[in-house]
């Protein structure tokens, strides 16, 4: 027997340990993750995001009167929070659009959130190229919570308009904000209803990737989160005694609507898939697909202009230019690398929206 043992331990080499390596690694450099939140004024998108990760990120929020929001633009409203659970580090930011929707004419109101996003795409891109690649900070969206009225009947236009903007540059995840003003029944036809109007229109939303495993549990539950979606959520930072338990959720005079009460609402749902089992695949999907597909429209364009540029330029071999002359002549081919490269962003800007 023991010599049995001394056998396995002189074949045992020790790359084995290598997940745990790389677990340290990653547990002592933290995760970044950014979460975009859209949809219009008052369907509770600032409460659930409270409400998913127990933080309080709007209390210095301003709320405009009905006047203000006559000629209301859109903006971008970063917010930055470091969370801590059991020795991980993550530093989320939540993008909030704050105007979407809520002008008289909302015709184009998208398309700050996709300057945006392509801002996001293009400042990681300069990082990337740059001299100093080890400290690059990642800003891109890597899901986008976009919110539907409950009270609507189906997709609006500037529902489809804005998704099928986003769709192939950041992972949306549509929910249907407020689903307590919804009976089960209700519920079950809108999301029906929606998911019809989502494929004739051809909008891609997030997809749940199955797991490598051959765990049937597992395929179970990814195949319950896509019949869930899109998610009818409910959210809450008030926290209620009844029947002896303390439970957040909203008192009505008819009852009371648990948040985390799966029967009530996909809350749970929702939270289990964006923390707790996707995350790390939205990570990946903007990086390997969103973002390799803007990098490489990018960087074509780019050729495409320089091959025009060296078109246009006198074909006879350039002049010996002294170390002074060569020096200022790098700097000015350099600020008209940043000159085009601004311009080819703006023109991406155009061409995508």
């Amino acid at each position: 027997m023991y010599r049995q043992q001394d056998a396995e331990d002189k074949e045992y080499v020790g790359f084995a340990s290598l997940p745990n390596q790389l677990h340290r690694k990653s547990v002592k450099k933290g995760f970044d993750f950014t979460l975009m939140v859209a949809g219009e004024s008052g369907l509770g998108k600032s409460t659930l995001v409270n409400s998913l990760f127990l933080t309080d990120l709007h209390k210095d929020r301003k709320l405009l009167n009905a006047e203000e929001r006559i000629h209301q633009t859109v903006d971008i409203i970063k917010h930055t929070v470091d969370i801590e659970e059991k020795g991980v580090k993550l530093r989320l930011t939540i993008v909030d659009t704050p105007g979407f929707g809520d002008a008289v004419n909302n015709a184009d109101c998208w398309r700050r959130v996709c300057e945006y996003v392509d801002d996001q795409f293009f400042q990681y891109f300069c990082d990337e190229s740059g001299p100093n690649r080890k400290k690059i900070e990642d800003n891109r969206v890597h899901c986008c919570l976009y919110f539907l009225p409950p009270f609507g009947h189906g997709l609006r236009p500037v529902d489809v308009a804005f998704m099928k903007a986003l769709q192939e540059k950041v992972s949306i995840v549509p929910l249907i904000a407020k689903a307590d003003v919804l009976t089960p029944g209700e519920t079950k036809a809108l999301k029906g209803k929606l998911r019809d109007e989502m494929d004739a229109h051809d909008i891609k939303v997030y997809q749940f990737l199955h797991g490598d495993s051959d765990d049937d549990d597992d395929d179970s539950k990814q195949e319950e989160l896509k019949v869930s979606m899109p998610f009818a959520v409910i959210g809450s930072n008030t926290v209620v005694e009844v029947r002896g338990q303390r439970l957040r959720g909203r008192m009505y005079p008819w009852g009371f609507v648990e948040v985390e009460n799966p029967s009530h609402c996909d809350f749970v749902k929702l939270r289990t898939m964006l923390i707790q089992t996707h995350m790390h695949d939205l990570k990946d999907l903007t990086c390997d697909l969103h973002y390799e597909s803007f990098r490489a429209r990018f960087i074509s364009a780019m050729n495409s202009k320089m091959a025009a540029e060296q078109r246009a330029e006198s074909p006879l071999p350039p002049p010996s230019l002294s170390s002074d002359e060569a020096r200022k002549k790098k700097d000015e081919q350099m600020r008209r690398m940043q000159h085009m490269l601004h311009t080819l962003q703006q023109q991406m800007h155009q061409h995508s929206l």
